[in-house]
């Protein structure tokens, strides 16, 4: 039996392709993303402990002002610098000073794309963690160091001026060395100025204070020893960490960051696999087909029913295996390529070797080979169970009415259970898991019941196959046909639309919301924000002098302590923010946002219990107590929330005033000259954004689309898969259907005629698992937004016609392309072989 099967796998190459092709794709989207998240979580990993290598214990701050909380920071002092360098353990210590600081490319872009865009202090004259490969340290204000990989990335060389940003407008600086480094952050693509300590402290701390103090252990000296010596000399609400565990957490949070990547794309890998279990119950029930006389003979001879499934079985191992070893491989350069993708938009990963761990190896082989299996048992199971006498007399055991009742009703349960569930989630203050759990069980339900819907909903077909006339009609016959075997098909492209479909819906809703939020309370002609980062104080005042400007205002974020609980307020420009901000108030107004008098979105006045006029107790960051007074109520948005107070009563409190974003209002409203003008007065600071509410709605739609582009993208594997399916459906219909096409051809239909028919069945067949697909996308895309819309006031639902036309037709191309290899091979069919076939 062994032999057998085996001889089986090498007599059916072609039929065995399409299975080794789909569990290929599956197996190589398993292994390329384990190769991919592994490759990129190492290599991070040790750009990490690299970026460490200089150090043994560090000095920072536990708690205070420097994580945005109320109350003074611990001072990391000069003092403390040289207490620490005098410690017995001690045998180097440096004083580190680290912010945002944006740096501009000879063009005036911006280099790193602002999200690890890093400026810090040179610490002496031999700073060892950056150590100069030109020219030499910064010693003054005006001059700076640039790495390496910036330093080439924007064209500068020692002696040139740079231009950068450090939260305000536009700095001039001087490049005065080029050094190379191990930071993690640089490795990764962002970049790293260098200042001299006294400018350092002056732009990201305060003078004489450091962000840590960074301590190297004289030999013998272990890392625990030095860190116990430190913690005698710290202040409060200060500690000391090791190197290794300061590594070892950025190493879990590297793990963390690719956890949820690896999840997701695990996720379509998974989706992929499961479109492929159709094909492969096709394709092992075709090739049961083809040797329903073999394996009689086999049961004649003395096979066992047991014998009979094993032989089937082995077969799927044995293909399965191939296709995993095959995918394993493709997944490998899929790992690479995708490392290399990041690369060349930008995203630069550290350097570091290709990992493929026994694990990823392990996981892909047995995919490959439990799927095709599991996939393969039940056309096994029913070859071994077909009488013998009755296999070869070709009398094959169709369903009975019996099993399709049983079949339609289990359906019936299962969609309607699942409809009753999600519809349930909607009403379920977090119905997330109900409404998976409810999704899931309809697409079950649904996909039971597809041999039920194909014959009225492809009967639908019919005044659209008619003009085809013989060819037409017969395509729509044989579509219904076999129901169970076309079901199988459609479902395989229905999962495949109602995700992309879901989705869509879902982020059109989305963006559409969003924007409506971030744009309604917006009533200014321009909102200007950093890249990535906080605004000086300083922008907002250069815009307020300009002449053709009459209102700015910030939204000044202020920590607080109220009740014992840290919160943080909003800072407005009491004069100005009516002019800029709309807010719909239930009671007071704008009018009253001054002094100590402060507003406060509903939900939040509801939540802590406050009233208007109520006074309630607050200490500020800098650890004064005061009061303020509720003097307003307004309808909170996700931009605009929470307790609001005039720049004015918070300033004074505050260490360093920085700025989430600036509103803006000119004499002649929204213009590209205009915008233009703002600019040009920041010095036309690359890392500074000037948009007006159309730059605003465009870059939340632009972000949505990306997303759903990549969606789409790892999606588009399902529908290949799909597209296999159709084509293996065809095939076994063609084969099926040999004597059948024999007499077509012999009574007349030419060649033409059957090629026309294949494929109009190959397009019926594809348009079911398409409307299906988009009407359940549809469904679960509304349910899931009636969800997001109890927490999001602004979603309404917003079906994107042109896409879901674009997914239809989608669903038809991959009908015509499918239908093109089998409709060729019916119409090369000879006639009389066709006729004398069984």
């Amino acid at each position: 039996m062994l032999r057998t099967a085996l001889r089986n796998v090498l007599a059916h190459k072609a039929r065995l392709l399409m299975t080794v092709l789909a569990v290929m794709l599956g197996v190589a989207f398993v292994s390329g993303t384990l190769v991919f998240t592994a490759t990129v979580s190492d290599a991070y990993t040790r750009s990490a402990e690299k970026g460490y290598d200089h150090l043994d214990v560090q000095l920072r701050p536990d708690s205070g002002g420097a994580e945005g909380r109320p109350g003074e920071a611990p001072a990391l002092t000069g003092k403390l610098l040289e207490q620490a360098a005098a410690l017995p353990g001690t045998e180097r210590a440096v004083g580190s000073v680290s912010g945002f600081a944006a740096l501009a490319d000879k063009q005036g872009r911006l280099v790193g794309k602002g999200w690890s865009t890093t400026g810090a202090n040179y610490y002496g004259t031999d700073d060892a963690r950056y150590p100069m490969k030109e020219g030499r340290a910064p010693r003054g204000a005006g001059e700076i160091a640039l790495d390496a990989r910036s330093a080439e990335r924007a064209g500068y060389r020692v002696g040139d001026t740079a231009r950068l940003s450090v939260a305000g407008p536009v700095r001039e600086e001087r490049v005065t060395g080029i050094f190379t480094t191990d930071d993690g952050n640089v490795a990764a693509g962002g970049t790293l100025v260098l200042f001299d300590t006294a400018t350092a402290q002056e732009l990201f701390a305060r003078k004489g204070e450091f962000s840590s103090v960074e301590l190297t252990a004289r030999p013998g000296t272990s890392q625990a020893e030095l860190k116990k010596q430190a913690a005698a000399i710290l202040p409060a609400e200060a500690k000391a960490v090791t190197a290794d565990k300061l590594a070892a957490d950025q190493a879990a949070d590297i793990e963390a960051g690719m956890s949820g990547m690896r999840t997701g794309m695990l996720a379509f890998a998974g989706i992929a696999l499961f479109v492929g279990v159709f094909l492969i119950v096709n394709t092992f029930t075709m090739l049961v087909a083809q040797r329903t006389k073999e394996l009689a003979l086999l049961r004649a001879v003395g096979a066992s029913r047991r014998q009979v499934t094993r032989s089937v079985l082995i077969e799927a191992a044995t293909v399965g295996a191939v296709a995993a070893l095959v995918g394993l491989g493709a997944g490998i350069g899929i790992g690479a390529g995708l490392r290399s993708l990041l690369s060349s938009i930008g995203s630069t990963v550290p350097d570091g070797p290709l990992v493929v761990t026994p694990a990823t190896v392990l996981t892909s082989l047995l995919v490959g080979v439990v799927v095709t299996v599991g996939a393969a048992w039940l056309p096994a199971r029913r070859a071994a169970k077909i009488p013998p006498v009755a296999a070869m007399s070709s009398v094959h055991a169709v369903a009975t009415t019996r099993t399709l009742v049983v079949r339609n009703t289990i359906g019936s349960l299962l969609a309607g259970a699942g409809a009753a569930l999600v519809l349930a989630a909607i009403t379920m203050s977090d119905g997330r898991a109900a409404m998976g759990g409810g999704a899931a069980l309809l697409l079950v339900g649904v996909f039971v019941l597809t041999p039920l819907l194909s014959r009225p909903v492809i009967a639908l077909a019919g005044p659209i196959l008619r003009p085809f006339g013989v060819s037409g009609r017969l395509a729509r016959q044989n579509a219904v046909r076999n129901p169970r075997r076309t079901a199988a098909t459609a479902s395989a492209l229905m999962i495949g639309l109602t995700l992309v479909t879901g989705l869509t819906v879902i982020g059109t809703s989305m963006a559409s919301a969003i924007d409506t939020m971030a744009t309604s309370a917006m009533k200014a002609d321009y909102q200007v924000s950093m890249a990535n980062g906080p605004l000086s104080p300083e922008v907002g005042e250069k815009l307020s002098a300009l002449p053709e400007v009459t209102a700015v205002t910030p939204l000044r974020n202020a920590p607080v302590r109220i009740h014992g609980d840290d919160e943080f307020l909003t800072a407005v420009n009491g004069k100005d923010a009516p002019q800029l901000l709309d807010l719909d108030f239930t009671a007071g107004s704008f009018a009253d946002l001054s002094g100590r008098h402060a507003i406060v979105d509903e939900e939040t006045a509801r939540e802590k219990g406050w009233k208007l006029g109520e006074r309630i107790p607050v200490t500020w960051q800098d650890s004064a107590k005061g009061e303020i007074e509720i003097s307003g109520v307004y309808q909170g948005n996700e931009m605009v929330r929470g307790l609001m107070l005039d720049t004015a009563a918070v300033d004074a409190h505050l260490d360093r005033p920085l700025d989430m974003l600036v509103f803006v209002k000119t004499k002649d409203g929204v213009s590209e000259a205009g915008k233009d003008r703002l600019a040009a007065a920041l010095g036309d600071n690359p890392a500074i954004r000037v948009m007006d509410k159309q730059d605003v709605s465009e870059e939340i739609a632009g972000f949505f689309t990306m997303m759903l582009n990549v969606l789409y993208g790892l999606l588009g594997m399902a529908v290949v898969v799909a597209v296999l399916g159709v084509i293996n459906t065809l095939a076994m219909s063609v084969f099926e259907r040999s004597q059948e096409i024999g007499m077509l051809r012999a009574i007349g239909l030419d060649r033409r005629g059957v090629k026309r028919m294949v494929r109009l069945e190959s397009l019926t067949i594809s348009l079911f698992g398409g409307v299906l697909g988009i009407g359940l996308g549809v469904f679960l895309g509304w349910a899931a937004g009636e969800l997001i819309a109890t927490g999001l006031s602004t979603y309404s639902l917003v079906l994107p016609w042109d896409r879901l036309g674009v997914f239809l037709a989608l669903a038809a191309l991959v009908g015509v392309i499918a239908a093109l290899w089998p409709a060729r091979r019916a119409a090369r069919l000879n006639v009389l072989a066709s006729i004398k076939s069984e």
